[in-house]
């Protein structure tokens, strides 16, 4: 069995405008801690080519699935408000342990401005 997988993360800069923007990981290793990939996907958005510098600079912090590969996806167009219990990933867990696996979309974004947005889920565009 492969221990390799292809991660989408959805960088987040706003609930509310629904800012956001994929960037694609491969060969990522899912027995490594999510501590361990929220920083090095940190380290790369901040030097990537191609992202504006809004989303390079921003204080991303909290990391959720948002869609495992052959399954349902939710209608909120940013992230789910819901399964927070479920789907926020636990740095202390492993990717595996947090439900990540070979195709699995998953948000990062300000914890704070999630908390902020789900107490009040409104559009402004």
């Amino acid at each position: 069995m492969s221990r390799d997988a292809t991660i989408t993360v959805r960088l987040v800069r706003s609930f509310e405008h629904r800012n956001f923007r994929p960037v694609v990981y491969h060969d990522v290793k899912l027995d490594q801690r999510v501590s361990e990939f929220l920083q090095h996907v940190k380290r790369d958005v901040a030097t990537r080519a191609g992202l504006p510098p809004p989303f390079r600079t921003y204080s991303y912090d909290t990391m959720k699935i948002i869609h495992q590969a052959h399954g349902s996806k939710t209608n909120e167009l940013v992230v789910s408000l819901e399964d927070d219990n479920k789907l926020l990933l636990h740095e202390d867990q492993t990717l595996r342990e947090a439900g990540v696996a070979h195709e699995t979309e998953v948000a990062l974004f300000c914890a704070q401005d999630y908390q902020a947005y789900k107490a009040h889920p409104v559009c402004t565009w």
